[in-house]
């Protein structure tokens, strides 16, 4: 599947690139002098050395290797190789990086590992269109957040899109949200969610539920009662609310670990007023955050158990059933 891995502005110019590991493969994603976005595993051709150890950086127009020197352009194609004239089978012209496949929706970097993946737009889907009025593409983050959850990704996945467990572990969520369950879209094999609605008297997810900054100006006014909650599959969670927007980015460590990034991103004009302060949707999502990762991490061990079989669902659980069927349907083809 194409993987979530940066945003548009992590690499805002030629040359800016960051370091992603996937499936244990590390990634550099970068842009080339035509402003097209490129990915290459960072793996020198000649001797097999990693090109790149800082996890971001800028790329002076080539990549070059700092154990023989071999350089590369930004497209990839090889254009020095010091010490190679006299090969005589060696065609510089022939050499090229192993190229990954990158493409953009809505201001989200995708890569894909498959030599020939099908195109990104047939992953988003529908999805695209009802997200639309979010312009995320225009967003700018304001911080990123940092969590080592030990727990599988896929428990991360589940607790996003369960809301059985907010009168459980969230009581400041459970003060804005309604008590009722996501009002969920027609499940997608490559995308689920839906939307939680405020309660009466609020008007974002913040310790006050007060709005401290315009709604965004696409949204309608039933957009702006609710927070809309998908997951991306298999990494990107998203969390849109009237005012802002949170990402969670998945990256698995192991079958019990996962590194979280959160982000908050608001429109560029709050970050021209002098009074802007992201805080209120930081702090409330951070201490959010810390009690789901908290029940993800006790499900975790408790799934380990060898007294645990899975089987028992809700009727209200059907993102969670969709989404333990997708993940058996993709084993099975694997």
């Amino acid at each position: 599947m194409w993987i979530a891995a940066a945003r548009v502005e992590d690499l805002p110019a030629p040359g800016a690139y960051v370091l992603r590991e996937i499936a244990g493969e590390s990634v550099i994603l970068t842009r080339d002098d035509t402003g097209a976005f490129r990915g290459y595993f960072n793996v020198c051709r000649h001797q097999g050395s990693r090109l790149c150890t800082e996890k971001a950086g800028r790329l002076d127009g080539r990549i070059q290797c700092p154990y023989h020197g071999w350089a590369y352009d930004l497209t990839g194609r090889l254009v020095d190789a010091p010490h190679m004239d006299d090969g005589p089978a060696f065609r510089m012209e022939r050499v090229s990086l192993a190229a990954v496949a990158v493409d953009v929706w809505d201001g989200h970097v995708f890569v894909c590992l498959q030599p020939s993946p099908p195109p990104l737009r047939d992953q988003i889907g529908g999805l695209a269109r009802r997200l639309e009025a979010w312009r995320m593409f225009e967003l700018r983050r304001a911080y990123r957040a940092i969590y080592d959850v030990r727990a599988n990704w896929k428990l991360i996945v589940r607790n996003h899109l369960d809301t059985l467990h907010i009168p459980f572990v969230h009581p400041a969520l459970r003060r804005l949200a309604a008590d009722r369950d996501l009002e969920g879209d027609p499940p997608a094999q490559t995308w689920l969610g839906g939307r939680l609605a405020f309660r009466p008297d609020v008007e974002t997810l913040t310790h006050s539920g007060r709005l401290r900054r315009p709604a965004l100006s696409g949204l309608a006014d039933d957009q702006r009662r609710h927070v809309s909650m998908y997951a991306v599959l298999p990494n990107l969670l998203l969390s849109l609310h009237p005012d802002y927007v949170m990402t969670h980015l998945l990256w698995p460590k192991g079958p019990d670990r996962t590194e979280v990034w959160c982000e908050w991103h608001f429109h560029p004009r709050e970050f021209d007023r002098p009074a802007f302060d992201p805080a209120d949707a930081i702090d409330f999502w951070d201490d959010t955050n810390r009690e789901d990762w908290q029940v993800c991490e006790q499900t975790q061990a408790g799934v380990a158990s060898r007294a645990w079989a899975p089987g028992f669902y809700s009727p209200r659980e059907e993102l969670l059933v969709t989404f333990d069927r997708i993940v058996l349907e993709r084993l099975d083809d694997a």
